[in-house]
């Protein structure tokens, strides 16, 4: 995707074959993209193999998913590690194909966190052993060098305190609390998230909801004390909108709403 954030520290990665610049040599750019192309093909059957086995799954699952043998996905992934990176960077474009348009979704303040939250607890909720085998930052019991669930937190973070901030501007209120609000927001949103998979006790639809009264009860009650009373329900003003692209983030202002 070319508008998917960098990750964080991302000079600890090796380097992807997507990243590769063409060579100018037509056989070796052809054989380039035909190893980017069954790597992906490799990453998405890695995730069915995921749905069966949980995150304990090993690489010999992962070639009968892929109906290859070891030593072809070994042509792919250097080791366990690598499919973890590679899995990671997929589990981020899954999520952040959905949480954007959801951030910057042109509707009331209290629809918009409600659609920001049903994207990431849908995708946790679809790709469950994902999520889990990425937050224990292990692959077959070994460590690897990157946490692919913090440096997605961040970039997040990041990115509402853009959207807090600006708009905090906009109502002339101090931008300052923006960074805690935005990380205190995504942490409880993470940590809501990991509980729920765990123990399943209410619809995905009713842990949205209570987390979408929580932060909306949060902003209300801010604005107030400054003066401000917002509709939950009418969209505001100006809808600020945030785009990731490599690099730092990339912030704009779309046109005026009714």
């Amino acid at each position: 995707m070319d508008n998917m954030p960098e990750r964080v520290n991302s000079s600890s990665r090796p380097r992807r074959f997507s990243e590769e610049k063409p060579t100018g040599d037509a056989r070796r750019d052809r054989w380039r993209k035909h190893r980017i192309a069954r790597r992906a093909e490799f990453v998405e059957a890695a995730l069915k193999a995921l749905d069966e086995h949980g995150p304990d799954m090993g690489m010999e699952e992962l070639a009968t998913a892929a109906g290859v043998t070891k030593p072809v996905l070994y042509r792919h992934f250097a080791d366990k590690a690598d499919l973890y990176l590679a899995l990671g960077e997929r589990g981020t474009e899954i999520l952040f194909e959905r949480l954007l348009p959801a951030i910057n979704a042109e509707l009331a303040p209290v629809p918009r966190i409600r659609m920001a939250l049903t994207a990431f607890f849908s995708v946790i909720e679809e790709h469950p052993n994902l999520y889990r085998l990425l937050a224990r930052k292990s692959v077959g019991g070994k460590p690897v060098g990157a946490d692919v669930v913090a440096e997605d937190k961040q970039l997040i973070a990041t990115a509402l305190t853009a959207l807090l901030g600006d708009y905090m501007r906009m109502l002339n209120m101090d931008s300052g609390a923006a960074e805690p609000w935005a990380h205190g927001i995504v942490g409880m949103v993470q940590n809501t998230g990991e509980w729920w998979l765990d123990k399943r006790t209410m619809s995905r639809d009713s842990v949205v909801e209570y987390l979408t009264q929580i932060i909306w009860a949060a902003i209300d009650g801010l604005t107030r004390q400054h003066g401000i009373v917002l509709d939950p329900n009418k969209p505001l003003e100006a809808n600020k909108v945030v785009t990731l692209k490599p690099g730092p983030f990339e912030y704009e202002q779309t046109g005026e709403t009714s």
